[in-house]
């Protein structure tokens, strides 16, 4: 259900492949995202992650059927184990994904809902075609935002917009997801979409990701940062990534008028 595998170009590419169920994830997919996310971590073979779906669907979601809140109502049920599967799982993936000192690249094959679309969009750059669609039912269910949506969406589309999407329902699709900041890029079709998708990760996998890391890291913690504690921490990562081998292969390149070489720099 979870398909995995890391090519020539080092991109890890990580498949939902459950498609008779528009991808929705099972518990054990959500524990394995979280796996595969922290094997990329520690991969040093591995410089940028590309996530995406089969089939019309990039996610839809956690498959209700298996989730802790299906027992609500009923004798026995303990709000307890909700919030504790929420830490254990969807939670979980997000932070893995967002803290990830590496590139990564979702390519938004289709619908994506809930927890789903907040899959993607813990990624760095989302990619879509004209007819994905990003959907957030939880008022419909009568439930609290999750999976970080509550983080996530007012820092990409303003809080208004995010009050809209979560409290009305409000989705987005295509092109208008590039205009409200949830996607980078639209593409006319699929087949574009898979076919830029692992252009880009192939093209941040050839970059110097030690210091795309870093910066990632600066981009990341500004919006709870002031000032001054962002721009001590700035000098800090200037100072690391200075000594890495990256930087000298850079100057290098530059000095040598020729393209680096930063999959080498080691």
């Amino acid at each position: 259900m979870i398909r995995y595998d890391v090519g020539d170009d080092s991109v890890a590419r990580l498949v939902l492949d459950r498609p008779e169920a528009k991808n929705a994830l099972t518990g054990e997919m959500r524990d394995e995202i979280v796996d595969r996310v922290r094997q990329v971590r520690a991969d040093p073979d591995v410089r940028a992650l590309l996530i995406t779906g089969v089939g019309d669907s990039f996610c839809a979601g956690m498959d209700l059927r298996q989730s802790t809140v299906a027992g609500s109502g009923g004798s026995g049920f303990d709000p307890r184990n909700t919030s504790e599967a929420l830490r254990r799982g969807v939670q979980a993936f997000i932070r893995e994904l967002w803290e990830l000192d590496k590139p990564t690249v979702a390519a938004v094959n289709g619908t994506a809902v809930g927890p789903g679309a907040h899959l993607a969009l813990a990624c760095d750059f989302v990619l879509v075609h004209d007819q994905t669609r990003f959907v957030w039912s939880f008022a419909r269910w009568g439930l609290v935002v999750d999976a970080g949506g509550a983080y996530l969406l007012p820092r990409l589309v303003g809080l208004p917009r995010a009050r809209a999407m979560v409290l009305l329902g409000e989705g987005a699709r295509g092109a208008e997801a590039v205009e409200l900041g949830l996607a980078y890029r639209c593409y006319p079709s699929p087949s574009d979409l898979e076919y830029e998708a692992s252009a880009l990760a192939a093209r941040l996998a050839a970059g110097p990701i030690r210091s795309m890391g870093l910066s990632k890291q600066l981009l990341n913690s500004s919006f709870e940062s002031d000032l001054t504690g962002l721009l001590d921490r700035e000098a800090q990562a200037q100072a690391m990534a200075a000594v890495s081998p990256e930087m000298a292969e850079g100057m290098a390149a530059f000095a040598e008028k020729r393209s680096p070489d930063f999959r080498s720099a080691r």
